[in-house]
């Protein structure tokens, strides 16, 4: 019964967010995902950068090319 009140809230906070350069990306967190299109991958792809690690000097981010997922806006 507790899951179904949740569920509304979590899938909501896994939306992805797309944003057209990676200096745009205000402040990311430890474990989220963010898509950059920025057209550094190839076509039909977007660049997904995640916050990988906590360091001593700040977050490490990981980046890779993930296939776009539907249409394309401007």
């Amino acid at each position: 019964m507790a899951f179904g009140c949740l569920a509304p809230g979590w899938v909501q906070g896994a939306k992805a967010t797309t944003f057209g350069r990676e200096q745009d990306i205000p402040d990311l967190k430890l474990g989220q995902r963010v898509k950059v299109d920025d057209g550094t991958c190839p076509a039909g792809q977007v660049k997904e950068v995640t916050g990988a690690k906590m360091t001593e000097s700040g977050l490490v981010r990981a980046y890779k090319c993930v296939p776009r997922l539907g249409i394309k806006q401007k």
